[in-house]
């Protein structure tokens, strides 16, 4: 889960100041942790912890609608399509990314993207081969509208805090997905 939720802050679009919304029920944040805020350098977090996947639901929306954050995460299993089409349209309407993070990838949804994320062992350290290195996962877009699907290696990059190709990957010719954020809209 710590790969998703690096990946899905990675969506956010650079150089937009307004603050990250992470809303989760109280089950899923015991389960996976609460993200710590001063891990996160130059990101204003808030962090919603609710009861149920519905009180999810509408505070990701109402985050969505109102424009004051840049990207809202949602910890939110099994949402219909209704829902994620409201989703989509309050992303829209507020000009920001939004994202639900799905344990699985089952069910119809109105997201515009679906993404795959996993874990790779970390880069070695140029400077201690003992020491792990960069944190790398696997983005392996899934569905698109109007885009291939594809399989990218990211690692973190340590000066500016964003995902960027893996250095052996990079001179390739592959589309980098995280250089510029993601439009408005919704993801999962």
């Amino acid at each position: 889960m710590a790969a998703v939720l690096r990946f899905a802050l990675s969506r956010r679009i650079e150089g937009d100041a307004r603050p990250i919304l992470i809303t989760a029920t109280r089950a899923w944040l015991s389960e996976y942790g609460r993200p710590y805020g001063p891990g996160l350098p130059g990101l204003s977090l808030i962090l919603a912890p609710v009861n149920t996947a519905v009180e999810a639901l509408w505070a990701l929306e109402q985050a969505l609608r109102s424009g004051a954050v840049s990207l809202a995460l949602g910890a939110v299993d099994a949402a219909t399509l209704t829902q994620t089409r409201r989703l989509d349209f309050a992303a829209k309407q507020g000009g920001c990314v939004g994202l639900v993070l799905p344990r699985g990838l089952d069910g119809l949804s109105a997201a515009r993207r679906r993404w795959r994320i996993s874990t790779l062992a970390s880069a070695v350290d140029p400077d201690d081969a003992r020491a792990p290195g960069a944190l790398r996962l696997t983005a392996e877009l899934v569905r698109g509208r109007g885009e291939r699907p594809g399989a990218w290696m990211l690692e973190q990059d340590d000066e500016t805090h964003r995902l960027r190709l893996a250095d052996r990957l990079a001179g390739d010719g592959l589309a980098a997905i995280s250089h510029a954020g993601a439009p408005s809209g919704l993801a999962a």
